[in-house]
């Protein structure tokens, strides 16, 4: 069986096709560059990606802060973050930096503020 992707790596965008039988890679093609066969061989075996959104901020200048996670997190679990992150509230003064969620649903990721979100005033 066969599996396209779009490679994300690099500016070029090519079209990956990935072989398989069963969990086996058998082969990959497509790439113009070295770094196409892993992205390929990770997407297709346990893709991820980071996760950006914002979070309500009680009391700040601004209704909300945005976040991201640290590191990738499994596409599967994206979604669950997501409807996590939707009821979290922080309170005023956030720095950028600042660890919002720690170990996001068992994923080992922590969600960080991108920007600092001060008080009124």
């Amino acid at each position: 069986m066969q599996k396209e992707y779009t490679c994300t790596v690099c500016p070029m965008g090519c079209t990956l096709i990935v072989t398989y039988e069963g969990d086996e890679i058998i082969d990959v093609t497509g790439y113009e560059c070295n770094k196409g066969t892993d992205y390929a061989t990770k997407e297709h075996t346990s893709p991820e990606r980071m996760l950006t959104t914002t979070v309500r901020v009680e009391g700040g200048e601004l209704p909300l802060v945005p976040v991201r996670t640290t590191d990738p997190i499994p596409k599967g679990v994206m979604l669950y973050c997501m409807e996590a992150l939707a009821k979290v509230e922080v309170a005023a003064p956030v720095k950028e930096g600042d660890t919002i969620v720690s170990d996001i649903l068992g994923t080992g990721v922590n969600i960080i503020a991108t920007r600092s979100v001060g008080k009124p005033g």
